[in-house]
């Protein structure tokens, strides 16, 4: 927090505006950053509320026209408020976008756009030209266009939220972008426990329910069947059965709220399923994946089943 907080100071306009959610934290956050930070405002939540619920705690106090959300553990490098703020003032036509956003103190890329799997599973990436999603770890967007679309999803608590807003603003036929020169650098590790599952995977679902149209959702079902029976060989081997499990009765039993919440999301769609699922992929390339990821006849599999779903969409045989 201490670095990231030296960062932005250094280059923050007189205009900015630095908001500081803390969840609930013990180790005197609030203090530190009042000390560290004096113009700052600090939002003292009182309890944990996720980075979803935290973050829309934040964005409701703004009042800049544009929103940036920052890690704590993302630190701007040089030159970042500039270049974050440039796709808006230049007018690319970006609904929301990121910065680059790296690790090892610059060494390796964390993220240059997120990669969505037709699955919905989804990872950090390099998909600069067409992100899947947009990071949360360093995402900007139009603070009228973030109230629009509702914020991040709150119960989703942590992790995919971020997957599911991109959706969202693709739903609507906006556009994701990824600006290079705003860098950040993230403290990441991928590993923080096995409760991370039970976010991942309930989140996962909550997303595919809510973002996917229903045409694309049909097309899908058998490889969907398939993926949850691999992934429960991936859990009892990794340890992580009862996190898999936990996320189902999470996902059954907010299924009625998630359809409703479906029911909202889809009606305000402009686009169709085809356009919705150009911006997903069949490979399952990410690096956390391992080596079924990397099975050259699994490559194969997918992409001749994504081909087949992607025609159909595309010669509309079925409706949105």
């Amino acid at each position: 927090m201490g670095r990231t907080l030296a960062g932005l100071e250094a280059q923050l306009a007189e205009s900015d505006e630095l908001i500081v959610v803390d969840n609930a934290s013990a180790d005197g956050t609030a203090d530190a950053v009042r000390e560290l930070a004096p113009g700052a405002t600090v939002i003292e939540a009182g309890e944990n509320l996720g980075f979803a619920a935290g973050s829309n705690r934040g964005a409701a106090t703004a009042s800049g026209e544009l929103l940036c959300f920052l890690n704590p553990d993302a630190v701007p490098q040089d030159g970042w408020r500039d270049a974050i703020a440039a796709p808006a003032e230049e007018g690319r036509g970006w609904a929301a976008w990121q910065g680059l956003v790296t690790a090892e103190r610059g060494a390796e890329v964390n993220t240059a756009g997120g990669v969505v799997h037709f699955t919905g599973i989804a990872w950090a990436g390099e998909a600069t030209e067409a992100p899947g999603f947009v990071s949360g770890a360093c995402l900007a967007i139009g603070r009228e266009r973030f109230q629009e679309l509702g914020g991040f999803a709150e119960d989703f608590f942590l992790y995919h939220e971020d997957v599911d807003l991109s959706l969202r603003i693709r739903l609507r036929g906006g556009r994701l972008g990824v600006e290079t020169a705003a860098r950040a650098d993230h403290e990441y590790e991928f590993a923080k426990g096995p409760a991370k599952w039970r976010y991942l995977e309930r989140n996962r679902w909550a997303t595919l329910i809510r973002t996917y149209p229903l045409a694309l959702l049909l097309l899908i079902a058998p490889a969907l069947v398939a993926t949850e029976l691999a992934l429960v060989v991936v859990a009892l081997r990794g340890g992580w059965m009862g996190q898999k499990l936990g996320a189902w009765a999470d996902a059954l039993r907010r299924l009625p709220q998630l359809l409703r919440e479906r029911r909202e999301i889809q009606g305000t769609s402009e686009i169709g399923p085809g356009e919705f699922a150009a911006a997903l992929t069949a490979d399952l390339n990410s690096p956390y994946l391992g080596a079924p990821g990397r099975s050259p006849l699994l490559r194969r599999l997918l992409r001749a089943y994504w081909g087949v779903v992607v025609r159909l969409l595309g010669a509309g045989g079925l409706a949105g």
